[in-house]
């Protein structure tokens, strides 16, 4: 991985770091539900647990190679929806909705004002 561009490093490693950060917490609603939210609680952890293993470097590996940190956040945060959607649709169950292409919208708008010079 080292072979490729910071910024890059720091988006497949985010994204990596997200996927396990949604099953932390949101896939107990389904695969626990019928249990004590203290053993979710305890599930999601030891999930969130690996998300922090790939979350940390990846700040520290984009903040290094001249991200700011209000470019790490955006980063983070286009990267949350492109996960959650598919996770909210697939695993979840959920309806596609034009939302979610509103909200992307709006996640480019904050995309182009962080990183503008």
């Amino acid at each position: 991985m080292n072979s490729l561009p910071m910024a890059w490093q720091t988006v497949l490693l985010l994204a990596a770091s997200n996927v396990f950060m949604t099953f932390a917490w949101y896939g107990h609603l389904k695969n626990l539900a019928d249990r004590p939210w203290w053993t979710a609680a305890l599930v999601s952890w030891g999930i969130a647990l690996f998300e922090y293993l790939l979350q940390v470097p990846a700040n520290r590996i984009g903040f290094a190679g001249g991200l700011t940190l209000g470019q790490l956040k955006i980063i983070q945060e286009v990267i949350t929806l492109a996960v959650f959607v598919p996770f909210a649709v697939m695993f979840m169950n959920q309806p596609l909705k034009l939302d979610y292409l509103w909200a992307g919208l709006c996640l480019v708008g904050a995309v182009y004002f962080i990183f503008r010079g």
